[in-house]
C-alpha cells in the first residue's frame, strides 16, 4: 500500500455572514464579510503546501442557495488552483447545501467528484489504493442513518468514509441529521471515516480514526477557538492526524473573576489583563471576544447603576489592543451584601426578600409569573437570540429572581438600613 496524505475539512458555509460583531460601530466588518472565503483561501495555499493527493468536502460546503453567482465562481477557481496541482476534490452534499436547496449551479472542474444523492456510490483512486465511500443529502432533511446502506469495505483498498452526520448524538448543538453510531460506522470495515456537521474538532474513535474536523471559520460567539481541517497521513496503512489551524478570525469568551475587587476601576484593570492574555494566546489573529465579569464585588452596584457606562468602559479596553473586539459584556457580578443578615430582619427589605424566597417554592406563583413575563418576550421577538429572555423553565425564572435580587438590594439599601 503506497504512503500519501490528504485534507479533510467540512461545514465551510461559504459567504456566511459572520453574526455579532456588525452593530458595534468599531467592528471590523470588511474582515467579517470575507472570512469564510479568506479562510478556504488558506485552505487551498494548505493543500497545495502540504503536497496532499486530494481534499475531502464533508457537506456544508455552502450556507445554502447562493444569493448570486459570485459564490460558485469563487468556488471554481480555488478548485482550478487544485487541478493544477494535481490535487482531487471530493465532495458530499450536507443539510445546508443539499441537492434541493441550491437554486444554482455551475459546472464543476474535472478534478472534482460529488457524490450521489441516490444512494451510496464509490470513487477509486487506483494509484494510490484507495476507494472512498459517502452520499450527498438529497434533501435537507435526512432522518434516516444513511451509513447502513454504505458498501463494505473494499480488500486490499484504504477505504475511507464520507459522512454528513450527527454521530452518536455528537451534534448536541446541532439539529440530528442522518444519525447513526460509531460502531455502525466500525462495522462497515473501513480505514478512516471523515465526518461533518459537528462545527468542533472531534476525535471519536482511533483505529480505524472517525473524525470530526469542525468548521473552517468560527462565525459567531457559540464557535469558539481555533477553527481549521485535519491533514491526515496514511504510511503502510498506518494513520497519523494533525489539526490545522486556518481560520483568518477568531472568537473567544473571556471570563474575569472580580470576586473582591474594591471599586469599578479596580475591576475594569482585572478585564484589561484578561483581555492582553487573550490577545497574545490568539498571535496575529484578530480576536472577537465576548467579556463576562463574575464574582462578589463592592463594584456591582456601579455596574447595575450604569450598564452602559461599564459596558463602553470594557470596550474600551478592548480598544487598547490591537485587533481585538469586544462583541458583547456580561455583568454576572454580585453584592457583597449579606443576604442572610437581611432576611432575619423585620424592614421592608427584609420582607421582600422573604416574599422571594416564598415565591421560589411556589409553583402556581412561578406559573403566574411567567404568564406576566410573556408580555416581555414578545417585546424582544426581533432580538437576537443571545439577548432574547426566556421564562420557560421554572430553572429560567428561579436565575431571574436572583437577578433580581442582586439589582434591587444595592438600590435600595440607599434608602433603607437594616
Amino acid at each position: 500500500m503506497s504512503s500519501f496524505s490528504f485534507m479533510h475539512a467540512a461545514d465551510i458555509h461559504l459567504d456566511s455572514p459572520l453574526r455579532g460583531l456588525e452593530r458595534y460601530p468599531g467592528a471590523p466588518t470588511a474582515q467579517v464579510r470575507g472570512a469564510t472565503r479568506d479562510a478556504f483561501v488558506r485552505l487551498i495555499d494548505d493543500c497545495v503546501g502540504q503536497g496532499v493527493a486530494f481534499l475531502l468536502l464533508v457537506g456544508d460546503l455552502f450556507d445554502g442557495s447562493w444569493r448570486d453567482y459570485n459564490t460558485g465562481l469563487f468556488f471554481i477557481a480555488q478548485m482550478a488552483r487544485l487541478k493544477s496541482h494535481g490535487i482531487a476534490v471530493y465532495i458530499v452534499r450536507g443539510n445546508h447545501d443539499a441537492a434541493n436547496t441550491m437554486g444554482r449551479a455551475l459546472r464543476l472542474p474535472d478534478n472534482v467528484q460529488e457524490f450521489s444523492t441516490a444512494k451510496p456510490e464509490t470513487h477509486r483512486i487506483p494509484a494510490l489504493g484507495v476507494a472512498l465511500h459517502g452520499q450527498s443529502y438529497p434533501s435537507a432533511d435526512v432522518s434516516q442513518d444513511l451509513s447502513l446502506k454504505y458498501p463494505t469495505a473494499e480488500r486490499g483498498a484504504f477505504n475511507i468514509g464520507l459522512l454528513h452526520t450527527s454521530a452518536d448524538g455528537s451534534a448536541t448543538e446541532h439539529a440530528v441529521y442522518a444519525p447513526c453510531s460509531v460502531q455502525a460506522l466500525v462495522d462497515r470495515g473501513y480505514d478512516y471515516w471523515a465526518l461533518g456537521h459537528v462545527h468542533r474538532r472531534m476525535v471519536l474513535r482511533e483505529a480505524p480514526h472517525v473524525v470530526f474536523p469542525g468548521n473552517l471559520q468560527g462565525r459567531h460567539i457559540r464557535e469558539t477557538g481555533p477553527k481549521g481541517a485535519t491533514l491526515v497521513r496514511v504510511v503502510d496503512g498506518r494513520v497519523t492526524l494533525q489539526e490545522r489551524h486556518l481560520d483568518v478570525m477568531r472568537w473567544a469568551v473571556c471570563e474575569v473573576d472580580v470576586e473582591g475587587a474594591r471599586s469599578a476601576s479596580a475591576a475594569m484593570d482585572r478585564v484589561h489583563e484578561e483581555l492582553q492574555t487573550l490577545r497574545g494566546a490568539a498571535g496575529e489573529l484578530p480576536l472577537a471576544v465576548r467579556v463576562r465579569l463574575a464574582g462578589a464585588t463592592d463594584a456591582h452596584r456601579e455596574f447595575v447603576s450604569d450598564v452602559e457606562r461599564w459596558t463602553n468602559e470594557v470596550r474600551a479596553r478592548g480598544t487598547e489592543l490591537d485587533e481585538l473586539w469586544v462583541e458583547k459584556v456580561r455583568f454576572d457580578t454580585r453584592s457583597t451584601v449579606n443576604l442572610a443578615s437581611l432576611r432575619a430582619h423585620a424592614t421592608p427589605l427584609g420582607e421582600l426578600l422573604r416574599e422571594l424566597d416564598a415565591l421560589r417554592d411556589d409553583p402556581q406563583g412561578l406559573s403566574e409569573l411567567r404568564g406576566e413575563l410573556s408580555l416581555l418576550q414578545e417585546k424582544f421577538g426581533a432580538v437576537d437570540a443571545d439577548e432574547r429572555p426566556t421564562f420557560d423553565r421554572d430553572e429560567d425564572l428561579l436565575s431571574a429572581l436572583g437577578d433580581v435580587e442582586q439589582l434591587l438590594v444595592p438600590m435600595l439599601l440607599e434608602g433603607e438600613a437594616p
